[in-house]
């Protein structure tokens, strides 16, 4: 898996270490361990799952203390079961034990959106579709969030307002309906700039076909609508338009979803509501 820049996570990382140290630092390691005890723990999985978040917990630990080590032994994006001993960290104990619950929160969460991720992939395994994810992310983590996304299987929709356009059905409304904000959207951004638009049904969906946007999201069609949306679209515009499915989406719904024929399945509960993946950090 491709490695995350730095810049990206380094301010969350440091705000998040703030969060912990307080005022006063860990008063916990720095009244009970004498200062040169060194040691050396594991990193291992309590759950199955499939693992994320290494980098900024490599990064917590190095802005502790640049001489402590953690050697990863499985990386980002490998499938680990029950037991497994994830890496090893070892160094100047009071550094570790400061270190501990930020490197352990990092991986925990990420781990948790790529397992699941991983469950809605291996779900829609043979069809055509693709599962993505959305912008319901934890203020500050988006970048990681995503990562961990990719890290289970799945792909990227925008990471802000600023990479493509998307017209919902707020933005229908206050435009003055479909053809409006697809003709106002065309007219003001360059040819590079994708452009999507929701529609709630087939006669909205038929109203901005004929403007061929670059992708077509069916927001909260069942499936039998959606079969036929997606027929519709094919017979007109061939794979010229992508077609986007959201709404109602779990796992005992994503596979009939993705038999409709539909290109991409995005789903906000990747990274809303992923429980947190189970590591601790043990001794050898």
């Amino acid at each position: 898996m491709s490695k995350l820049p730095i810049s990206t996570f380094e301010n969350i990382v440091k705000i998040a270490l703030n969060e912990d140290f307080g005022r006063a630092g860990d008063i916990s390691a720095m009244a009970c361990i004498p200062p040169k005890n060194t040691a050396t723990w594991v990193m291992r999985a309590r759950d199955e799952g499939v693992i994320s978040g290494l980098q900024p917990a490599l990064l917590a630990l190095e802005l502790i203390d640049k001489n402590a080590r953690l050697e990863i032994l499985l990386d980002d994006g490998e499938r680990v079961k029950k037991g497994d001993i994830v890496a090893k960290v070892s160094g100047n104990a009071r550094s570790l034990l400061m270190a501990e619950r930020t490197m352990l929160n990092f991986i925990g969460r990420m781990s948790g959106i790529a397992t699941l991720t991983a469950k809605f992939v291996s779900e829609i395994y043979g069809t055509n579709a693709k599962i993505t994810d959305t912008r319901k992310t934890t203020p500050g983590l988006r970048a990681l969030e995503k990562q961990a996304v990719r890290n289970g299987g799945g792909t990227n929709h925008r990471f802000g307002l600023d990479d493509a356009i998307l017209i919902k059905d707020n933005h229908i409304a206050a435009a003055g309906g479909v053809e409006a904000a697809l003709l106002a959207a065309k007219a003001n951004v360059g040819h590079l700039v994708p452009i999507e638009i929701e529609v709630d049904s087939i006669e909205q969906m038929k109203i901005a076909m004929v403007h061929f946007p670059s992708v077509i999201m069916l927001d909260n069609f069942d499936t039998i609508r959606m079969a036929q949306a997606v027929k519709i679209l094919r017979d007109f515009a061939g794979n010229r338009i992508i077609i986007e499915a959201s709404g109602g989406v779990n796992l005992k719904t994503v596979r009939e979803i993705a038999q409709t024929g539909v290109d991409v399945i995005s789903v906000g509960a990747l990274t809303h509501s992923a429980p947190n993946f189970d590591i601790g950090l043990d001794s050898e």
